[in-house]
């Protein structure tokens, strides 16, 4: 008597491998679109794949892989007090995440996240446990030090957003350096600002950090004062921006004829004060972000910044993951370029002028 056929329910990858006579790796780099397998084996796992009327639900593709197709993503977040404003707009992370989501989603994964607060003590046994339910993990900022990445990524691959790779890890972020000189040299050579300080971001941030030590660089280099330090540290929210430059009005501090913002959510809570304070932007007081939120072309008056490209490194760094995942060749460090995007917040006029990169700007410094 004949063996009754399988239903299409019953059927697995290796009844494909075993009809087409190729291995159960070629049958899934073939379906999963992976490596350059050869043109005759495609062709076989395909006509297998027809013969049987193979159909791959998720659950199986996962299975015949050994892998669960999720990948993790893990932000950090504080408890300060955010602006409305921030509540209503795509924010610098939101966007990033809609990058890895698309990617993923294209992909056949899902995309698991989760948050850690500024002050944990227990991020790496969190984060552990999330690493136990994925593929790998993508960690918005360097939450975690090197040893604590090293034993993690003995787990599952890890690509980080923020700073360098590490031995064990991935990074993909986006070229601070290049941004911060533009942002300089557009206040100090173009519009001949004399003082200028940097409001900065979170401390322990990689990309903070990156950004401060060129800012001082490039603005001493050409001559001008650079102002910065203790009394001028934010936190990247538009309450922390608001609040050191209250704290400096409050001490009856001189401010500098332009402030370069750690982001343009500090920048937003800078312009906030500022005005409510009786300063002019920028006629008083030039300011300029990092990142370019989709709020920032909205924002009174509109804010001069650096153009990060966010939704690209979102898709970029789950790519970059997933070559790692699939035991392909991955890129170890990726930097993308920026650029910076001139309006109304640093002096220059309005108009298609201005918003294309190129301003006539106004000869004047203090």
């Amino acid at each position: 008597m004949a063996e009754p056929k399988k239903t299409k329910a019953t059927l697995t990858i290796y009844d494909v491998a075993s009809r087409a006579g190729v291995s159960i790796a070629s049958v899934s780099r073939v379906l999963n679109g992976l490596g350059t397998p050869r043109a005759e084996t495609r062709e076989r796992v395909l006509r297998a794949v027809r013969e049987l009327s193979f159909v791959r639900d998720g659950a199986a593709r996962a299975l015949s892989n050994g892998l669960k197709e999720v990948v993790g993503v893990v932000v950090r977040r504080g408890d300060e007090t955010l602006f409305e404003d921030e509540y209503e707009s795509f924010l610098y992370i939101d966007v990033i995440n809609r990058g890895i989501e698309v990617e993923a989603q294209r992909r056949g994964f899902d995309v698991l996240m989760s948050s850690v607060a500024y002050n944990d003590d227990n991020v790496l046994q969190r984060v552990t446990a999330m690493a136990g339910k994925t593929d790998g993990l993508i960690l918005h900022d360097r939450m975690l030090s090197p040893v604590g990445i090293a034993r993690l990524a003995g787990i599952v691959p890890i690509v980080t957003l923020a700073g360098s790779p590490t031995p064990a890890s991935m990074n993909v972020r986006c070229d601070n350096e290049s941004g911060i000189r533009s942002l300089v040299r557009h206040l100090v050579v173009d519009h001949r600002y004399r003082s200028v300080a940097y409001l900065s971001g979170r401390g322990d941030s990689p990309d903070n950090r990156s950004r401060a030590r060129v800012f001082e660089g490039e603005v001493k280099a050409t001559g001008a004062e650079a102002m910065g330090g203790p009394l001028w540290q934010g936190d990247y929210s538009a309450s922390g921006g608001a609040n050191v430059i209250a704290s400096l009005l409050d001490a009856g501090s001189k401010l500098p004829r332009a402030i370069v913002c750690a982001n343009d959510q500090t920048a937003l809570g800078a312009i906030h004060t500022l005005a409510q304070r009786g300063f002019k932007v920028p006629q008083d007081v030039a300011i300029t972000g990092f990142d370019d939120v989709p709020v920032a072309k909205h924002m009174h008056p509109p804010l001069t910044t650096i153009r990060q490209p966010m939704q690209e490194l979102g898709a970029k760094a789950f790519e970059v993951l997933y070559s790692r995942i699939s035991g392909d060749h991955a890129k170890h460090d990726v930097v993308l370029p920026v650029q910076l995007v001139v309006r109304e917040s640093c002096g220059c006029p309005a108009g298609p002028t201005a918003a294309s990169g190129t301003a006539l700007v106004a000869r004047n410094g203090r």
